[in-house]
């Protein structure tokens, strides 16, 4: 099997200079040092997204047309690719316009950024499945609660152990409690399934302006999009989101849960970690989305679940 082809920064120049023509070369650099060889800074407007292997590459080709299904369906800027082809055989690329505002690592969302991400769950929602299977979209089934709730279990007395988190909280995640907040059967959409801070674009005032990241879209469990934002944005502000959106206490009981078990299990592998090379993300940034998921939320406390719960459609 051929080895896939590493991009540099000699590779990445060569490739803007035959896009964008001119006299001046504009400056190039990683996004994230380290991390992901395949996204670049070009200049101060453009970013170029670089397949680095064959399952990126049908995703990426993927994803420049689903950006064009779901645009109509959000009031938040999603990227524009400026020209995409080939980098190297076989693998893709696209030059994007780069969207203007902050990282949601950086900015606090505020009310009317809540809103934001209200009209983009409730955008994705009425996205057409088919279409967006068409496109190649695949189904993925609900992740099992009661499995993550046993990793995080296991996961929590390795934290407490290094002083990293209080073993009694996950306690109202009982077996019970997991088996209320099951998925229901057909409510699979689209799931963005990248709904990170690094994702969201955040101007100064608390607007979320633009959302990036779709090459790891699905059709699947609406709550994993608001466990992403859990993680994002902090539990109270997601929660609040959702029922904007309309959904329900289930949905957005399981996505709370979903965010605080992988908060758990994601922080306990990060420090576990033998390898020499630095975990992706960091600790620092796993801690601070183990402290949103875990923000106390109203609804979880004056909330029983029933299993014929008419509050549950979504």
């Amino acid at each position: 099997m051929t080895q896939a082809p590493t991009p540099t920064a000699d590779t990445v120049r060569r490739l803007v200079r035959s896009l964008l023509g001119g006299s001046t070369e504009p400056e190039v650099r990683p996004v994230a040092e380290g991390v992901d060889p395949g996204t670049w800074w070009v200049g101060t407007r453009h970013v170029l997204r670089l397949a680095t292997d064959r399952e990126s590459a049908v995703r990426r080709r993927r994803e420049l047309r689903l950006r064009e299904l779901v645009r109509p369906h959000v009031p938040v800027t999603l990227p524009t690719s400026v020209a995409h082809g080939e980098w190297a055989p076989g693998l893709g690329y696209t030059l994007d316009a780069r969207l203007a505002g902050g990282s949601g690592e950086d900015h606090d969302v505020s009310a009317l950024g809540e809103a934001d991400l209200a009209a983009l769950l409730t955008g994705l929602r009425e996205v057409p499945v088919r279409q967006a299977e068409t496109l190649g979209v695949p189904r993925v089934a609900p992740r099992s609660l009661e499995n993550l709730r046993q990793s995080a279990e296991r996961a929590v007395h390795g934290l407490a152990a290094a002083d990293e988190f209080d073993a009694a909280r996950p306690e109202r995640l009982t077996r019970e409690a997991t088996a209320q907040l099951g998925a229901q059967p057909g409510a699979a959409v689209l799931v963005h399934h990248g709904l990170t801070g690094g994702h969201l674009v955040v101007s100064a005032d608390g607007r979320v302006r633009g959302v990036l990241g779709w090459s790891d879209a699905v059709l699947g469990d609406p709550a994993e999009d608001i466990a992403g934002l859990a993680l994002s944005v902090g539990a109270p502000a997601a929660v609040r989101a959702a029922t904007l959106a309309g959904y329900g206490a289930r949905p957005c009981l399981r996505g709370l849960w979903l965010a605080r078990c992988d908060a758990v299990v994601h922080l306990a592998e990060a420090l576990a970690a033998r390898s020499g090379a630095p975990p992706a993300p960091p600790p620092s940034l796993l801690r601070t989305r183990l402290r949103r998921a875990w923000e106390p939320i109203l609804l979880e406390r004056v909330t029983e679940l029933r299993e014929d719960d008419p509050d549950d459609a979504t």
